[in-house]
């Protein structure tokens, strides 16, 4: 993939962004409603996004940036896969 075809999916991915981004903050759930899940897919979804952009963003990977953005999309996660224990996984990110 070339610089200007990633620059090019990056611009790309800010206009699903805002799109996804709305439906998240027009979404009127709250934690503990029925519908408290699907408006954390919406957030799964931005937050997915945003490592798409930090992973083929032109040049060196920023690593602190991804490092944030794994943390997300794991704690997120979470709440899908309880079991799975993600957001404990998420400390490990940040130890040295």
């Amino acid at each position: 993939m070339t610089e200007v075809d990633k620059l090019e999916l990056i611009k790309t991915s800010w206009e699903l962004h805002s799109q996804v981004e709305a439906s998240y903050l027009n979404h009127k759930a709250s934690r503990g409603d029925d519908e408290w899940l699907e408006k954390q897919r919406f957030l799964l979804a931005d937050m997915a996004l945003h490592l798409l952009q930090t992973a083929i963003k032109p040049g060196d990977i920023n690593l602190e940036r991804l490092r944030d953005n794994i943390h997300a999309v794991l704690t997120i996660s979470d709440e899908f896969l309880p079991k799975a224990e993600l957001k404990e996984a998420t400390a490990k990110l940040y130890e040295d």
